[in-house]
């Protein structure tokens, strides 16, 4: 199952960006044996300030045709590490050839684009920076193939 990481704003080299592609990088190592992978990263900018649903309009361009979308949103559903690792497997036994994950602007994700969703995750009640989510996100994916490949990165 490949995973498409679509987002706005472009994330500029620096700490951020290292610790992105080196947990994308892990992800991709021990996903493949998993069938889940490659990770692709999808960025959008709206340069006419068109605002949240400009944005949306962009993003909806960057999710493959048939992909299951997941939004990245603080009014999603909060799972562990554990319960994200399964329904990763799920949707790639299910059959899944693509899972997108959207992540809005500053102001977040369009309406129109989130009721579209099947499904929508947070990172919990806080606000986090968009251009962090990444990261975690990232981070996530690595640790959910790790669980399902019953490595030693997940000691809970």
């Amino acid at each position: 199952m490949r995973v498409h990481i679509c987002a706005v704003g472009r994330l500029r080299k620096g700490p951020e960006r290292d610790l992105y592609d080196d947990y994308l990088t892990r992800f991709d190592r021990t996903g493949r044996a998993l069938a889940l992978g490659p990770a692709q990263f999808i960025e959008v900018e709206d340069k006419k300030g068109g605002g949240m649903a400009a944005e949306g309009a962009l993003l909806r361009r960057a999710i493959p045709d048939g992909a299951l979308i997941c939004t990245m949103d603080e009014r999603g559903k909060v799972m562990s590490s554990p319960d994200f690792a399964t329904q990763l497997g799920n949707w790639r036994d299910q059959g899944r050839q693509d899972v997108a994950f959207v992540i809005g602007g500053a102001d977040g994700i369009d309406p129109e684009l989130r009721a579209q969703a099947d499904a929508s995750l947070s990172f919990g009640k806080m606000v986090w920076p968009h251009m962090l989510v990444r990261v975690m996100l990232a981070e996530q994916l690595y640790r959910a193939a790790s669980i399902l490949s019953g490595g030693p990165y997940h000691r809970a």
